[in-house]
């Protein structure tokens, strides 16, 4: 499966340097050097990183190959792509990847059923899920600690304990799977509408 795990910015100095808008809570682990990057496009890539480094908080590569002002400007805007192994999970248990997150039926702690996860809006400050409901209408819930209580990968459920006015009071309506099992991941998180993050989307407790 493909993630997105960075979009290239402006060159750096003229030795080749590029910024990386990080889109990846394991930049360590995606973004280190050696690893080899696909690309979009496609004729960009592939990108093995040479080296790494944060400056002013930002982090800086440079790509085997590119060594002037002129290469690393040409791969302005290149979004970075990263194999992940579909079975793997972030080395945090209150991160999770978007694809896991993706089609999750969204209930209560009673069982009342809200809706399904759609989309999973990345935003400075928080995560939101972005629920659909069986009439089509769409709720935001952020993805905190207190108000979603639980993540359950194996029932395929996202448990919120919502504050009020957050979801109204008509919310009794069942998404239902329909005998569909397992979350329907497009392979393709950070690439389609899901804000082009590689989902190590996490619970912020504060």
């Amino acid at each position: 499966m493909q993630l997105v795990v960075g979009r290239v910015g402006r060159a750096h100095g003229i030795k080749g340097e590029v910024t990386v808008e990080v889109r990846t809570d394991e930049p360590e682990l995606r973004l280190g050097p050696g690893a080899v990057l696909a690309t979009e496009p496609a004729q960009a890539g592939p990108l093995r990183i040479e080296t790494g480094r944060v400056h002013s908080g930002r982090l800086l590569l440079r790509f085997e190959g590119v060594r002037d002002r002129t290469g690393a400007e040409a791969l302005r805007n290149v979004l970075l792509i990263a194999e992940v192994d579909p079975e793997e999970l972030p080395a945090d248990p209150e991160e999770f990847y978007d694809h896991q997150l993706m089609d999750l039926d969204v209930v209560l702690a009673d069982g009342t059923e809200i809706g399904r996860i759609t989309e999973i809006s990345h935003l400075p400050s928080q995560d939101l899920f972005i629920v659909e409901r069986p009439d089509g209408s769409e709720v935001m819930i952020p993805f905190v600690e207190e108000i979603v209580t639980e993540i359950d990968l194996e029932e395929q459920r996202a448990v919120i304990d919502p504050p009020p006015g957050l979801i109204d009071d008509g919310a009794e309506i069942a998404s239902g799977r329909d005998g569909d099992s397992g979350a329907a991941g497009t392979g393709e998180d950070g690439v389609s509408g899901t804000s082009g993050e590689d989902g190590a989307s996490g619970r912020d407790g504060g």
